[in-house]
This record gives structure tokens, sequence and C-alpha cells, in this order.
């Protein structure tokens, strides 16, 4: 019998990483910023591709259906600053879990191992559809 050394596994599976996207996306909807990049997604909707999505990166079930993040993202002007930000509440989103912290670090890892597919400027987006605004938000002065 083969032992499972995934990190999906090491972490306790889905249901781990279920509770870690609802803590992050519960800071994400609550965030001035990074609020205004989700007012046309359901808040579960995200929490479960983003469940499914990094389920399969970390070694898990092939469960995965929606878009490469590249293409998912095309729309979107992704600073580093705004990247940066969202590492920090999805550190703090696993540490609320109580996952151990060289855990926590794989896991940001893995994470930060998509930032080069999603920082981008505002010349480097397009569009999937015609009428798909581009999404383009300074940070707030309260934030």
């Amino acid at each position: 019998m083969a032992i499972d050394k995934t990190l999906f596994s090491r972490l306790g599976g889905k249901p781990t990483m279920m509770k870690v996207h609802k803590i992050f996306y519960d800071k994400a909807y609550a965030h001035p910023w990074l609020s205004q990049y989700f007012t046309d997604k359901p808040q579960e909707v995200l929490e479960s591709q983003q469940t499914d999505f990094m389920t399969q990166l970390m070694g898990g079930p092939k469960i995965y259906g929606g878009k490469a993040p590249k293409w998912a993202h095309q729309h979107m002007v992704i600073s580093d600053e705004l990247f940066e930000l969202r590492a920090v509440m999805l550190s703090d989103s696993i540490k609320e879990v109580g996952i151990a912290d060289d855990l926590r670090v794989e896991w940001l890892d893995a994470d930060a191992a998509l930032k080069r597919s999603l920082v981008k400027p505002l010349e480097s987006c397009s569009r999937s559809y015609p009428n798909q605004p581009i999404l383009n938000f300074r940070r707030p002065t309260n934030c």
C-alpha cells in the first residue's frame, strides 16, 4: 500500500481547503479593495472553484473544470501590491484554520507559483467577450 504524501493529503484534504477558502473569501469580500473584483460572482462559487483548482494543484483529484488562472483573470489588472495583499490574507486564513506553519509555507509557495500568470498591467489585459469590463481598481485610501 502506497502512502499518499501529497500536499493535498498532508493538509487534510478537501475539507481543510474548503475551510481556508471560506475564511479567505469572507475577508476578500469584506475588503474595500479586493471586494471590487468580485461584484459579479457569488462568494460560494469562487470558494468552490478555488478549492477545486487548488485541490488539483496540490496533488489531489483532478476535479477543476474552470479556466486556467491566466484566462480566468485576463480582464483584471493585478498589481504586485494587490497580489501581495491577497497572499497575506490567504496566509492569515490558513493560520486561522490551525494548519502547521511548514504546510502553510508550502501552500503559499504553490499559490505564489501562479503570480506570473496573474500579475499584469492594463495594457496586457483582454476581454473574453466584447462587453466584458476590464477591472482596474486603485487601492482605496482607507485600506
